[in-house]
């Protein structure tokens, strides 16, 4: 037998977990190395995987399939294509560094809320996250799946509503309450949207028989599986609305904020970064997949509903006080882009879509960390607490800078290409929306320009005078990710060698084809 390669992926995380866990209280430094050196083999394991990938060959790669619950059907089935193999490559980079920045944010502190911060926990919630987004990306069973999509709400539940940020402007009391309020709202409108889904697992499961994503598509191209047109619409929204809260959409966004707000800067990355891909993957790979027929149904409100998720979040980010509720408005109008490049229905739009989730975790982790690293200094989110920061510490201020620049898609950072990918494949498409959608560009420079004018230029602030520059430790975090967003920007040719193939899979699926440009007939 080989080696199982994608399980353990994701089982040396969880591993890693329970070890990290399991460090005695008072040997908090260890916990902190121990979580760290799992998170680096995990990352090793990732690479090695997507080494062993081969673009041109099958659907699904280095796959596994054993009977797990054989009366009903659910087998323990794993299988990465091009995009699921690019977005497990992307948990496993960025794991070390949420570890990394978040190295004294679970430290106790000598206040009543100090007993939620037991070191060991937080960095254990961290692995036991990566491992099962990791795994969901490479399940081919949906009810496997369906288990992963749920199970990891519970350690960013407590992620969130445990650890929360320290820079919060009320009482220890005040901070304890949002923290709990923005959990429980991302608890529950995920577990809403789960409930639902299962709903729609169970659908699935009467008509096809089967669990299993290879045996349905086998089943669909010999004829044995064929759904009635209104059962399939009911199926497929079932699942989408799901993917929709996790993703998220508008208008079941509004966990985010709340959620990003409140928790660490590096728990922020992780819920934005990491974790909401899982729902614009599985719009990849279950509903255009499963339901292609009801996908196309379906396009033109989730266009609508992309277009209002790009507009919205990007007109509410221009308008905030709040450092890191700017970013999650914005990440809100990011993963519009995202969700309309892949109901465009193009292939352009599609494998834009796909770097889009790429680039867009590295650029919002590199953003989100160096705002977190500003804040911890000032002990404030409010944008009007700074002024003159590049004074008194320009490296902070240039990385940030640059973090900035890639959240608005400049030309010669990754998510310039993603972007522009997804508005050719929508124009070709959908003109009006293509139109539309440029909006939210040119609202990004506005934002993010405004936000870098507001905290790092003008005179120097007094509370901000003494301010540090970045540490070592801090560089060792923000550097390769902006090394990655210059990389990516210039030559994204590995990238998309490796999802092209997935996406024109995808397009066969739903059976669409690029639309040909029409070419005026020469006198």
């Amino acid at each position: 037998m080989s080696f199982p390669l994608l399980t353990a992926t994701a089982a040396l995380p969880a591993i890693g977990a329970i070890a990290t866990a399991a460090v005695p209280a008072a040997r908090r430094t260890a916990a902190k190395w121990l979580a760290l050196l799992f998170s680096l083999a995990t990352l090793v394991l990732a690479g090695i995987a997507l080494a062993r990938f081969e673009p041109g060959g099958a659907r699904y790669q280095l796959t596994e399939s054993h009977a797990w619950i054989k009366d009903f059907g659910v087998r323990y089935e794993l299988g990465v294509d091009g995009i699921g193999v690019a977005l497990m490559a992307l948990t496993a980079l960025l794991v070390p560094f949420v570890i990394l920045a978040g190295w004294h944010d679970a430290d106790p502190l000598e206040t009543k809320s100090s007993r939620w911060r037991p070191t060991q926990g937080f960095f254990a919630l961290i692995l036991m996250v990566e491992a099962m987004v990791i795994l969901s990306f490479e399940a081919t069973d949906v009810f496997l799946f369906y288990i992963l999509f749920e199970a990891m709400l519970i350690p960013m539940y407590f992620l969130i509503g445990g650890f929360g940020d320290r820079a919060h402007t009320g009482s220890d009391e005040n901070a304890a309450a949002q923290r709990s309020y923005a959990a429980v709202k991302f608890l529950l409108y995920n577990l809403v949207g789960g409930l639902i889904m299962l709903a729609a697992v169970i659908g699935l499961y009467v008509v096809a028989g089967t669990f299993s994503l290879s045996e349905i598509a086998e089943a669909r191209a010999n004829g044995s599986l064929s759904m009635a047109t209104s059962t399939e619409r009911w199926l497929f929204l079932g699942f989408f609305f799901a993917f929709a809260v996790k993703a998220p959409l508008w208008p079941l966004h509004t966990w985010l904020p709340n959620a990003m707000g409140e928790a660490t800067s590096p728990v922020a990355v992780l819920i934005t970064a990491v974790v909401d891909k899982v729902g614009t993957f599985a719009m990849l790979r279950f509903c255009l997949q499963l339901f292609p027929e009801a996908s196309k149904w379906a396009t033109p409100v989730i266009v609508v509903l992309a277009l209002i998720s790009i507009v919205y979040g990007a007109l509410l980010a221009v308008g905030q006080r709040d450092i890191k509720r700017l970013i999650a408005y914005a990440s809100i109008s990011h993963f519009g882009f995202i969700v309309l490049g892949i109901f465009a229905m193009t292939s352009q739009g599609q494998s834009g879509a796909t770097l889009y989730m790429v680039n867009h975790g590295i650029s919002t982790a590199a953003l989100m960390l160096v705002a977190g690293f500003l804040i911890t200094r000032r002990g404030s989110r409010l944008i009007a607490d700074y002024g003159g920061v590049q004074k008194v510490a320009p490296v902070l201020a240039g990385t940030f800078l640059i973090g900035g620049l890639a959240t608005l898609s400049l030309p010669g950072l990754a998510p310039f290409v993603s972007e522009f990918l997804v508005l050719v494949g929508t124009f070709s498409a959908y003109p009006a929306a293509g139109i539309v959608a440029t909006t939210g560009i040119v609202l990004a420079a506005l934002y993010v320009l405004v936000l870098y004018q507001r905290t790092m230029t003008g005179p120097v602030k007094a509370e901000v005078r003494g301010m540090a520059d970045l540490k070592v430790r801090e560089l060792a975090v923000v550097l390769p990710l902006i090394a990655l967003l210059l990389f990516l920007g210039v030559y994204p040719k590995p990238l998309t060698e490796i999802v092209n193939p997935a996406v024109q899979h995808t397009m066969s699926d739903v059976q669409k084809k690029d639309p040909q440009p029409e070419v005026e007939a020469a006198k």
